[in-house]
């Protein structure tokens, strides 16, 4: 893909769009099912696309590297996190402007993205955050709603921020706020991380709707009871031992 700005509404100037480089990040494991339909949403916009496969096992990485994008490979998978800290140290090092977090499993709008960047230039913010809560979630079971109100109870607590939704994959972050991340919990603990170090490096964060499609295949893929008792535990292990 080429370097160009994404869409964006007319209340920002042409010049303005011009310097705007947006970089999407898209970590993937095993997305074989799912990769080349969400590579061809973000076609929808003008902006780079880094995937970062994660040890997959299938031909995810062969089906990125298919639809033109960059594709970045770990080896062995280490999780989403450092998936994540692999593809925004990339955008970065590659003159990224804004940088956009956004899942391969096919849940994510590629609609929120021009939403993300609209709200994170009229609030001058550091980083926006996608809401289910503000936005939609379609198809979402009660289990996923139970764990996520749980999530938010404990985020609270943890981050003490505001938040109507948390564990989201969907935000838009300035390159000055992407440098300042440091994502060392390799797994899916890293959400919860990364809202931490929003508020302890004083960014300016706020939030945004966002749609989220439920498929069958996002739920068989998600979290379980079990995987959110592991984010807990490695949050609290990481408290206390920092």
């Amino acid at each position: 893909m080429g370097e160009h700005y994404p869409l964006a509404d007319s209340a920002v100037s042409r010049d303005a769009r011009a310097a705007i480089r947006l970089w999407v990040v898209v970590p993937a494991y095993n997305e074989a099912a799912t990769i080349a339909e969400v590579l061809v949403s973000l076609r929808n916009i003008r902006c780079q696309v880094a995937v970062v496969d994660d040890g997959s096992t299938d031909n995810t990485a062969d089906l990125a590297a298919a639809a033109g994008v960059v594709v970045l490979r770990h080896i062995v998978n280490l999780g989403q996190g450092a998936a994540l800290q692999t593809g925004i140290q990339y955008a970065l090092r590659n003159g990224g402007t804004h940088i956009c977090t956004f899942d391969a499993d096919g849940q994510h709008s590629v609609e929120s993205i021009s939403t993300l960047l609209n709200v994170l230039r009229s609030s001058h913010s550091d980083v926006v955050i996608g809401s289910r809560t503000l936005g939609s979630a379609i198809g979402m079971p009660l289990s996923k709603r139970v764990l996520l109100k749980l999530a938010l109870f404990f985020t609270r607590l943890h981050c003490k921020l505001p938040l109507t939704d948390t564990h989201n994959g969907l935000r838009m972050m300035t390159r000055a706020a992407a440098e300042r991340l440091r994502i060392r919990q390799s797994r899916m603990a890293h959400a919860s991380e990364i809202l931490r170090q929003i508020q302890d490096n004083g960014m300016k964060f706020t939030e945004a709707p966002v749609t989220i499609n439920y498929t069958r295949y996002a739920v068989r893929k998600g979290q379980s009871v079990f995987g959110a008792l592991r984010i807990l535990a490695d949050l609290f292990y990481a408290r206390w031992t920092q």
